[in-house]
């Protein structure tokens, strides 16, 4: 038993990781394991590259290697646009749609009484400061549809009502969505934000 401790403690790291489960981890470890050279090998080294090297943008949140990053560096994207997102994943998720220009901010979460997080748990009072240096123009509420999502969104709204243009993503039905399969928040809110044809 002792001969795979070292393995077995690999499974329950990988375990951890969203998405996976004891059964996938195992799967996994043994696939790199079998691929040590092509795959486990590199893989460690540039972890522990990325492990030493990662941080958070000072100015925005996003994750990078330099304290500000390179979509924060990017004079062009000084376009007055701030799109406000919960965490980083969102916010790759809007890069990779290309169609997003302008620059980002990451709140860390989003308020939750029942979870204890209160305003000065998030970058908040950060995002307060940009809209006066950055010569902010809009910002865009980009944050998830559930309870403190919006909650997040009004206090945010309510923050910076009279400085700046408050927008939000559009909700309702996805491109390709069939109506039969849409739950009920969902119609209710493509009902509700419905536009002239």
């Amino acid at each position: 038993m002792s001969a795979t401790k070292d393995i077995d403690a690999l499974i329950e790291l990988m375990a951890k990781l969203p998405g996976l489960g004891p059964r996938s981890a195992r799967r996994a470890v043994l696939h790199l394991i079998r691929k040590r050279g092509l795959l486990m090998t590199p893989l460690a080294d540039l972890m522990t590259e990325v492990a030493a090297g990662a941080r958070e943008c000072l100015n925005c949140g996003n994750i990078g290697t330099a304290d500000i990053c390179d979509i924060c560096n990017a004079n062009k994207r000084a376009n007055g646009q701030i799109c406000v997102v919960e965490d980083v994943a969102d916010l790759w998720a809007l890069e990779r749609s290309g169609v997003f220009k302008g620059r980002y901010h990451v709140l860390g979460g989003t308020l939750s009484a029942l979870d204890g997080v209160g305003p000065e748990d998030l970058s908040i009072p950060r995002l307060v400061d940009r809209i006066s240096s950055e010569d902010v123009t809009e910002v865009i509420l980009a944050l998830n549809a559930t309870i403190d999502g919006q909650t997040t969104a009004h206090y945010i709204a309510d923050q910076l009502e009279g400085r700046v243009v408050l927008t939000s993503l559009a909700q309702g039905v996805p491109i390709g969505g069939e109506l039969d399969y849409l739950d009920d928040g969902t119609i209710s809110a493509a009902l509700t934000a419905r536009k002239t044809v």
